[in-house]
């Protein structure tokens, strides 16, 4: 039987479309653990790296971490990782309201894994996904992050507006989890 792999999250609702998304197909079983880890700075990709290293102290063993960023293109890529201390100051309405000034209101969502088996040599992985989209005013639920302000781009409604199984299919989240399930699919991944 295949190793698991410890998905480190206290969200349910990533660990619900993470479930979604992988479905029953995956060849590696996923378990989740919700781990106290430090907010890091920097990078995208750097943030990830440090992430699932500073989990896998803790797991010690096959482990898989997530951060997800929302950037604002006339921000320069801002909020970038840190959307999720501008969405809890200012919710998804604030999130909207900050581009009040400016023309451009297109946006970035990009989610990032990065997964580490913790083997001799082994390397970090990272499987990042990104959408092209528009900060509208917020539509639909508000049960999940800033998905009510984000329009992936060619789409009249919002990720929160979206049924789940739509938005599982074209979702930043579901093209970084792709590239990971290809990844485990087509080699003899540890």
């Amino acid at each position: 039987m295949a190793k698991s792999i410890t998905f480190v999250t206290g969200n349910s609702k990533k660990l619900e479309e993470l479930v979604a998304i992988l479905g029953n197909s995956f060849p590696r079983k996923i378990i989740s653990e919700k781990l106290d880890l430090p907010e890091l700075q920097g990078e995208i990709d750097d943030i990830c790296m440090k992430k699932v290293k500073t989990a896998y102290e803790q797991i010690k063993g096959p482990v898989l971490v997530e951060d997800t960023c929302l950037c604002f293109n006339a921000l320069k890529g801002l909020p970038g990782p840190y959307i999720k201390w501008f969405l809890e100051k200012l919710g998804a309405d604030g999130l909207y309201t900050m581009l009040a000034g400016f023309d451009d209101k297109t946006a970035e969502a990009v989610c990032t894994f990065g997964y580490y088996s913790g083997q001799e040599n082994a390397e970090v992985i990272l499987f990042q996904g990104r959408t092209q989209g528009t900060i509208v005013s917020p539509r639909g639920p508000r049960d999940f992050g800033w998905d009510p302000c984000f329009e992936p781009l060619g789409f009249n409604t919002t990720y929160a507006e979206m049924p789940k199984e739509e938005k599982n299919k074209i979702s930043h989240r579901f093209k970084a989890l792709d590239k990971l399930r290809d990844h485990f699919k087509n080699s003899n991944a540890s």
